[in-house]
């Protein structure tokens, strides 16, 4: 019987309240983060792919998501411990289209005029 690797993420700084997936994991899979503060668990709320965020703990809406020590983006919704942190839930907050760019490529809407 073989056994399915344990999915893992890195919080870089220890104030960050998200890590960042250092393989795929699924809805419902525990994720082992390593960090400042050593080891913890932490159950998945969706599917999250390798190299995007997970939170920590609770983000209120408007509240700042924290990677690396600073502040990467703004809240734009009540996040969920587990849940994935990307384009859907949170913007930047020097760049206010960031909401509206395509979850998968990053890219901005078709039409969409950017200087």
């Amino acid at each position: 019987m073989t056994s399915q690797p344990v999915p893992s993420a890195f919080q870089v700084h220890a104030s960050d309240n998200v890590a960042t997936l250092l393989g795929e994991a699924g809805d419902g899979s525990v994720v082992t983060i390593v960090g400042p503060g050593g080891k913890t668990e932490l159950t998945v709320r969706e599917k999250i792919a390798m190299g995007h965020k997970i939170a920590l703990a609770a983000i209120a809406e408007g509240e700042a998501i924290t990677k690396f020590g600073v502040v990467i983006g703004i809240a734009m919704r009540q996040i969920g411990p587990g849940e994935w942190v990307h384009l859907h839930n949170c913007r930047s907050q020097l760049d206010e289209r960031s909401g509206s760019f395509d979850l998968e490529t990053g890219a901005p809407p078709k039409g969409a005029e950017y200087a």
